[in-house]
C-alpha cells in the first residue's frame, strides 16, 4: 500500500511513539522510512542594551543543531534497523517545519507523511496551531496522525 513513509521527529517521548508506530506500518507494508527532524533556522541576537548571556555565532549554532539532530536520527534510526525497515534520515534548517515536512515528502517522493499528534483540541489545540494541523491543511500527499 505504502513505499515511502516521511516521520518527522524531534526526539520527544510523543514522537518517538510515533517513530515506533510508524516503523510497525512501514514493516507491515513493506515500506521504506524516511525520518526528518527540523530544526529552527539561527536567529542573530538583537541589540540590546542589557547584555546578552551565551551568544552563539551562525557556525555555533548550525554545528550544534546538526548534533542534535544526528542524536534525535541515531536513536530513531536505531529502532528501524532492529525492525529491518529501510530507513534513511534528513535533517532541515528552516523557520516553519510544516513547509520542510512538506517539502521534504515531495523531494523524498514519499506517498505516506505519519506524524504523532499531542491531541489537544477546542480553543488551545486552535491557538497553539500545530505543526500536524498546519501540514493536514496544506499538504497534498495523504498524512496519518497517530495520538
Amino acid at each position: 500500500m505504502f513505499r515511502r513513509i516521511l516521520v518527522p521527529t524531534d526526539g520527544s517521548d510523543l514522537s518517538n511513539g510515533g517513530v515506533k508506530a510508524a516503523i510497525r506500518l512501514a514493516e507491515e507494508n513493506g515500506a521504506a522510512i524516511v525520518l526528518l527532524h527540523v530544526q529552527p533556522v539561527y536567529q542573530p541576537p538583537v541589540v540590546a542594551e542589557v547584555p546578552v548571556a551565551d551568544v552563539y555565532s551562525q557556525d555555533e549554532y548550525e554545528a550544534g543543531a546538526k548534533q542534535v539532530a544526528a542524536k534525535v536520527l541515531a536513536d530513531a534510526q536505531a529502532l528501524a534497523d532492529a525492525a529491518s525497515v529501510p530507513c534513511k534520515g534528513v535533517t532541515e534548517l528552516d523557520s516553519s517545519p510544516y513547509e520542510a515536512i512538506i517539502r521534504v515528502a515531495r523531494d523524498e517522493a514519499c506517498d505516506l507523511i505519519f506524524m504523532a499528534s499531542h491531541g489537544r483540541r477546542g480553543v488551545v489545540g486552535l491557538l497553539l496551531g500545530s505543526e500536524t494541523q498546519k501540514v493536514l491543511t496544506h499538504c497534498k500527499i495523504p498524512v496519518l496522525v497517530y495520538r
